[in-house]
């Protein structure tokens, strides 16, 4: 054991309920835990990284980690009520969701080492898909009576009387379903934890009462804070939606600055949830930030660190390079080097005009004034130039500049800039 992983957790602020006696086993044996991951899409997001952090720093405490993926739970939404009833996935659209997280996963997880405590992707669809409506509440529902299970905060919530909506039959059934996922991996891979955010506590002891009483074993359940923002916003959202981990779906530039426009209060607390820096680590970067808080080395620090374990070094190091487009330092070439998705973030909501290739031939003026319209004249277009105020692709030009000549950025895009801080983008069709 190379640390102990409750007071890691503890100084890093991700444990919200723990029932007595983890630790002590945990200090005792090697012991398995798992925490479930809903499958619906082919992507984690950021919301998911706090429970990818618990099982990295669990493993590093020389434990197993356990990632269930949740095919079966995944269809039929819980009774938090953070998500609608969700629909069934196929076979075939599971299978490829499972993949493409477990390689996620695996850039945080050791899987492959083949060490005692190697990390496992499990899919509770492999053990419920056969598993019979009449064989279910014979075998695991008479375990739970309706009075446990009615005594939940989150069934409260959801059928007291303030709920509008009520609590459909299959939402009721979530915590037998994954109590019974908690059984299977107690019983098949001496999983003797789950862990989970605080809104799935009462599930979670569902499953620590069910090992009780059908296997007369012990089981425990530790949780972490729900993340929030000083602010009180929704943490992982942005105005575009979620803040994906494929690099597909959110650039590694949109990821980088996600992290670095965090408030100084939220970077002190992410970068003890989303980084391995240590205590002492964490505590010099504090110290250091609040020194020079303009210069804002938290962000930095958290941004690069989290960026260059979900991504790599490589796209952390592209992240930094379009960072300085926007504060002009970015080169022509760090231009050029850009590829379409990080050029479209990093000029995300900058105007576009879509001309022909043949417009290229028209005079500047005509141009940049008469066909694109980002000058309201030839006379103020003319003056800016005079001025050197207008550039292409970061090259100031003058009202002779044959735009036919000019270099497209990714084969299709023109990026002028009038003045220091005004970008618009001409969009070759």
């Amino acid at each position: 054991m190379t640390k102990n992983f409750v007071e890691e957790l503890q100084w890093r602020g991700m444990i919200h309920d723990i029932m007595p006696g983890t630790e002590e086993v945990l200090e005792k044996e090697l012991c398995s835990a798992y925490v479930g991951i809903d499958p619906t899409a082919d992507s984690l997001h950021i919301g998911h990284l706090v429970g990818v952090m618990m099982l990295k720093h669990f493993q590093l405490a020389g434990h197993r980690p356990l990632a269930l993926i949740g095919g079966a739970t995944g269809m039929i939404g819980d009774p938090s009520g953070k998500s609608a009833e969700r629909n069934l996935l196929t076979e075939d659209e599971l299978h490829h969701n499972q993949e493409a997280l477990k390689a996620q996963l695996a850039k945080f997880l050791d899987f492959e080492s083949g060490e005692a405590n190697a990390a496992l992707l499990v899919n509770n669809y492999d053990w419920m898909k056969n598993f019979s409506f009449l064989d279910f509440i014979r075998d695991v529902g008479k375990h739970i009576t309706v009075n446990y299970m009615m005594a939940k905060d989150s069934v409260k919530k959801r059928i007291g009387e303030e709920s509008k909506t009520g609590m459909s039959f299959t939402e009721f059934s979530y915590q037998l379903v994954q109590g019974y996922d908690f059984l299977y991996l107690y019983d098949n891979y001496s999983c003797k934890l789950q862990m989970g955010g605080s809104d799935q506590w009462g599930n979670i002891t569902t499953g620590t009462e069910l090992i009780r009483r059908k296997s007369s074993g012990e089981a425990f359940a530790l949780t972490c804070p729900l993340i929030t923002k000083a602010d009180g916003g929704k943490f992982g959202k942005t105005e575009s939606g979620n803040v994906w981990l494929d690099p597909e779906k959110t650039s590694p530039y949109a990821f980088y600055q996600f992290w670095m426009n965090t408030s100084d209060e939220d970077a002190e607390k992410y970068v003890k949830i989303f980084t391995l820096l240590t205590k002492e680590e964490v505590a010099e970067t504090v110290a250091k930030h609040s020194e020079a808080p303009h210069q804002r080395l938290l962000q930095k620090i958290l941004a690069e660190n989290i960026t260059k374990m979900v991504h790599s070094q490589e796209a952390l190091d592209a992240a930094i390079d379009a960072s300085q487009i926007l504060f002009g330092k970015g080169t022509t070439e760090t231009l050029k080097n850009l590829d379409e998705s990080t050029f479209l973030s990093v000029f995300d909501g900058v105007p576009q005009s879509e001309i022909t290739s043949d417009d290229l031939k028209l005079p500047v003026l005509d141009l940049l004034a008469g066909k694109a319209n980002i000058f309201a004249s030839n006379g103020e277009a003319r003056r800016m130039i005079k001025d050197n105020a207008v550039s292409v692709n970061r090259n100031k030009i003058k009202d002779d500049f044959d735009f036919s000549k000019a270099e497209l950025l990714n084969g299709k895009y023109i990026l002028i800039q009038k003045g220091k801080k005004k970008y618009f983008i001409l969009r070759v069709v």
